[in-house]
């Protein structure tokens, strides 16, 4: 089903809906994103999930640049242009196309990891790496995002050390300015952003989700549900 959605001069425009998810790895995105899928779908939308970076070929071939522990190396600047570059190719290729024909995105990462990793943890800062990105997505934004919110401490302990990338083998320092950067963003942006605990049981943390979703269906008025 496509979403009809009624625009501010009360005609209808048919459009998809573009959700991302955010927050420091362990946090359970995962599970929630699959738990989202099915909650929309229920409601008749078709859901479509990807990841960044990644979601193209191309992308997934800078994913595999970026994260490569091998690649010490690499500088802030570069491995900021390179997660925007395989985003430009993600917008293009899959996301917009996809809100094109009505679908519901949803996106494990957008704008707002790079504005906390590069700009924050990095220290690039903010607003610069908000201007690559914005050249890069052509200003595209989400509707809504969650930030699932744990601790960096937490965050690190649930990480797997055998499949550890450059960047979460960074010092406990680095994820501190992230997971600080994130608040910032979510203060900065409270109608987009909304934080969701995630150190409480899953179940508890769904229904916090399925309240969030069930909001943003109402405000904006989907005549499929």
């Amino acid at each position: 089903m496509k979403l009809r959605i009624t625009d501010e001069w009360g005609g209808e425009m048919t459009k998809g809906l573009f959700i991302s998810i955010e927050g420091l790895d362990g946090a359970g995105k995962s599970t929630q994103i699959n738990f989202m899928k099915r909650f929309l779908e229920d409601k008749g939308l078709e859901v479509l999930i990807t990841r960044e970076p990644g979601g193209t070929i191309i992308g997934e071939k800078i994913r595999e640049i970026i994260l490569d522990k091998q690649h010490q190396e690499m500088a802030d600047t570069t491995e900021a242009l390179l997660y925007a570059a395989a985003r430009a190719q993600h917008v293009k290729e899959f996301i917009l196309p996809a809100l094109r024909e009505g679908k519901v995105v949803l996106c494990d990462r957008f704008v707002d990891s790079s504005i906390a990793y590069q700009g924050g943890g990095r220290r690039l800062g903010q607003e610069e790496v908000k201007a690559i990105n914005d050249f890069a997505t052509q200003r595209l934004e989400p509707n809504l995002t969650m930030f699932f919110d744990i601790s960096p401490e937490t965050s690190l302990k649930r990480i797997d050390v055998k499949d550890i990338d450059r960047l979460e083998q960074e010092k406990i320092e680095f994820h501190r300015t992230v997971y600080n950067t994130y608040l910032d963003l979510a203060k900065k942006y409270p109608e987009r952003m909304r934080i969701v605990k995630a150190d409480k049981g899953i179940e508890e943390i769904k229904q916090e989700v399925e309240v969030i979703l069930k909001e943003l269906i109402e405000k904006i008025s989907l005549k499929s549900i």
